[in-house]
């Protein structure tokens, strides 16, 4: 998928770029596939917000998309790519041999009236969803169950891929995107391939109010509050942080505080961190 430009007849105009929307070959949503999306605007369930800077933007239809692909053995033929203004990847709508319909995460090359497959004996063929334990190593995929049946929830977004290093045991070893080394369970299933719309981090989004388009309300830097508001707030003029570390609204440290718990449960899957690290 290319990247469009504008013509620069407002300033805004001028840095704006957007997706081409090439791959595009369906433009109206599957309507028994489709469901009401309401918005939460970052509340919870006491009204209290709960994730900042979230709120307004344009009314969404969310599509089912079938992460699980549980229908194995039952060939299925691509109708149509779409967009999705829920992700960045867009979505392949496909029909099964027995009619069913269902939306699938859209890999690199795949189009309209190509077969796909789910199963232990679907081919290694992209868009064919099948166990880690069938795949050859070298494989790149996307769309992975971190536990056998959960559905995928690795590596969904745009121009994605992990690539399948090693299976040993009981456990396969991937390379995720961001370069952490992980053990999954050879159960899981994955999908072959890489997803597609692989330009989208290229868009050039060019004026405040394409972001409040898609829902996200501007973000107040901390040094331009009073001291009542934020930590980083008052002095004269433009002021130093005045503490030891920058922190959040609540005088908790921010930006490159490590979070993760050291007992956590996981730790023993990752072979390797992002950062290059083994995990100890």
């Amino acid at each position: 998928m290319g990247i469009k430009t504008y013509n620069p007849y407002t300033p805004s105009r001028r840095n704006m770029t957007g997706s081409d929307f090439a791959e595009i070959t369906k433009t109206t949503p599957e309507k028994s596939l489709t469901t009401s999306l309401k918005k939460n605007a970052g509340r919870n369930n006491q009204g209290k917000i709960t994730v900042r800077h979230q709120g307004g933007g344009n009314r969404r239809k969310y599509r089912i998309i079938d992460f699980k692909r549980k229908k194995d053995g039952i060939p299925a033929t691509v109708i149509g790519i779409e967009y999705d203004p829920n992700r960045t990847a867009n979505i392949a709508l496909i029909c099964y041999a027995d009619g069913e319909k269902a939306y699938i995460l859209a890999p690199e090359g795949l189009t309209d009236g190509m077969k796909v497959m789910n199963g232990p004996d679907a081919e290694v063929r992209v868009g064919n969803c099948l166990p880690l334990a069938n795949i050859p190593v070298g494989t790149l995929v996307h769309n992975i169950e971190m536990y056998p049946g959960k559905g995928g929830q690795l590596v969904r977004s745009a121009g994605n891929s992990a690539q399948l290093m090693a299976k040993e045991g009981k456990y396969a070893t991937l390379r995720l995107p961001s370069g952490e080394m992980r053990m999954i369970p050879l159960a899981c299933r994955a999908t072959i391939g890489v997803i597609g719309n692989g330009d989208h981090n290229l868009v050039k989004i060019g004026k405040a109010g394409r972001k409040r388009h898609m829902g996200i309300r501007p973000t107040v830097r901390g040094s331009v509050m009073n001291p009542n508001d934020h930590p980083h707030g008052g002095g004269e003029g433009k002021a130093p942080i005045g503490r030891p570390g920058p922190c959040t609204p609540w005088g908790k440290p921010a930006l490159g505080l490590k979070t993760r718990k050291k007992n956590k449960q996981s730790n023993k899957l990752i072979v390797r961190r992002r950062d290059g690290k083994a995990i100890k």
